[in-house]
């Protein structure tokens, strides 16, 4: 009985690889076995990537919340318990959002929490 190799399938995870790491440098967008220890650390660099990202907006949010918040004469950690206690439900991505583009909305924000 002959052999079975199903070589469409290989094939395709083969191409499937090598289109992932294209752009690479010498070997490792042109020989398969190179290729795939690449685009497989590639992807363990990316998934990392996504969770520090998150981490890298909230730090980015948070300054510029409390940026904003001491120029009306707060601190950040006063701003958020006041407003937990106004139980005003605005998370940080907004706050900053409005720290930076609405300066005037914001003002009315830390005047309902003092």
């Amino acid at each position: 009985m002959p052999r079975s190799v199903n070589a469409v399938a290989s094939r395709r995870r083969r191409k499937k690889i090598l289109k992932a790491a294209r752009g690479y440098f010498g070997a490792r967008s042109k020989v398969y076995t190179v290729a795939k220890n690449a685009v497989e650390k590639a992807m363990q660099y990316a998934y990392i990537g996504r969770k520090l990202k998150k981490r890298a907006f909230r730090r980015l949010w948070i300054a510029r919340i409390n940026a904003a918040a001491r120029q009306e004469g707060m601190t950040y950690s006063t701003f958020m318990h006041g407003l937990s206690k106004a139980d005003i439900g605005l998370n940080r991505k907004v706050l900053a959002d409005l720290a930076m583009n609405h300066p005037e909305s914001f003002k009315t924000l830390v005047t309902q929490v003092k």
